[in-house]
Order: structure tokens, then C-alpha cells, then sequence
């Protein structure tokens, strides 16, 4: 294919290509730590529907997310659950989260957003692939994550739906 503005030789500008668009990564955030309804996507990042709806079909455009339909009362609706290139994502939301904290300054006093391993409870200090604490590996699905200015709660990440779901 050759090189045009939307098909950039770069891995980073093809991935700017994606992920770029104001928003898209606070969804992609969202969705890793299980959030799948639009009307949950809106209210928890108070965004505009026709942006919402724009980038959710971006993102499924893309790969990144899927639709699967369920029923709400009388009416078939879609929720956005993340494919395998969606879940791929974390540790890239893990570097912009650790980078957040060392280089920008909330406009309230917040604790940092926390990682941890979910067998021994302890702070996973950076993206590793063993627990600093008690050696053992720490895959995607041993992690926990906590947004302790949202919730007191430690949250698992979001698996990417299967076949099947889909």
C-alpha cells in the first residue's frame, strides 16, 4: 500500500491514526476497566452522544472494540466489549497513567491511580512481568487497578469478548 496521510509508514502516526481523537483513549480506558453501554460511557465521562457514538464506531472500525447486541426491556441494544487488539491496550494506558502522575498536576489533591497484583495485594511499582513482592508473574489478568479518586475499589480488567460472546 503506499504512503498517503492516512496510511502513514510509522507504527506511532498509524496508532495516532487509531487512538488520537479527544476521547478516544478515556473510552478505551473505560471500556479496559469493564464499562460497556453507551449510556454508561456518557454518563461517567460526561460526553456529548454524537461524539460518543462517532468514536464507538470508530473504535469498532478499528478492531479495538465489538458490538453484541442484548436486550433492554422490548428493544435489541449493542454493548462495546474490547477485542484481543483492545485489551492490548493496558500497557499503554498503564505509560500514559504513570506518566501522568510524575508529570502533570490534578486541579484537585488526588491519590494516583494504583496498580496492583491481585494474588498478593501488593503495588505493582511498574509494568512487570513478576510481582516486586512475592516473585510470582503477573499477567494482564493478575492485575487489579484503582482510580481512588472514583472508587475504593480495586477493579479487574476487562477480557476481551469471545467468539462465542460475539
Amino acid at each position: 500500500m503506499p504512503r498517503t496521510a492516512t496510511n502513514p509508514p510509522c507504527p506511532i502516526g498509524r496508532a495516532v491514526d487509531v487512538l488520537g481523537d479527544r476521547w478516544t483513549l478515556l473510552i478505551m480506558r473505560n471500556a479496559t476497566h469493564g464499562t460497556t453501554r453507551f449510556d454508561e460511557f456518557r454518563e461517567e465521562l460526561g460526553i456529548a452522544d454524537n461524539i460518543l457514538s462517532a468514536r464507538l464506531s470508530s473504535l469498532v472500525a478499528a478492531g479495538l472494540l465489538t458490538r453484541v447486541p442484548y436486550r433492554d426491556g422490548g428493544r435489541t441494544r449493542q454493548e462495546y466489549r474490547l477485542t484481543e487488539a483492545g485489551t492490548e491496550l493496558a500497557p499503554v494506558l498503564r505509560a500514559l497513567a504513570d506518566w501522568g502522575t510524575r508529570h502533570t498536576t490534578p486541579a484537585e489533591p488526588a491519590a494516583p491511580m494504583q496498580f496492583l497484583h491481585r494474588e498478593c495485594g501488593h503495588h505493582l511499582s511498574r509494568p512487570e512481568v513478576h510481582c516486586d513482592h512475592c516473585r510470582r508473574p503477573v499477567s494482564r489478568e493478575d492485575q487489579l487497578w484503582l482510580r481512588p479518586w472514583r472508587d475504593s475499589a480495586p477493579y479487574p480488567l476487562a477480557a476481551a469478548v469471545t467468539a462465542e460472546q460475539g
